[in-house]
């Protein structure tokens, strides 16, 4: 879907020898509370194979580039409570737990 309509949002990929090894995507939101444009960060994924050598930093990194250049005033993303690395790499690079609680309704 973010393919077929670029204004919902983007989606970055990191190549090695033409094949895609990593990418990330930001579905684009607005906050009310900000005045701007936000970014739901909703996937992030490196090719297990590479996993440990930079790529999903890189990726990251570049994403929170370009969203701050255009003008993005946040990006948020969820992961599993039990995900543990993954609370640990996000706090690495800057992102800090929330206090808001998650709810969903599953349609």
């Amino acid at each position: 879907m973010i393919i077929g309509d670029s204004s919902a949002g983007t989606i970055f990929v990191c190549e090695m020898d033409e094949s895609i090894i990593g990418m990330v995507s930001l579905l684009n939101l607005v906050s009310t509370a900000l005045g701007k444009k936000v970014a739901m960060l909703e996937d992030m994924i490196v090719d297990p194979e590479w996993r440990g050598q930079g790529i999903g930093a890189m990726l990251l990194d570049h994403a929170c580039s370009w969203a701050r250049e255009n003008g993005y005033g946040r990006i948020t993303l969820l992961t599993d409570g039990d995900n543990v690395p993954a609370q640990r790499f996000y706090g690495a690079h800057g992102f800090a737990r929330s206090t808001m609680v998650a709810f969903r309704k599953q349609l």
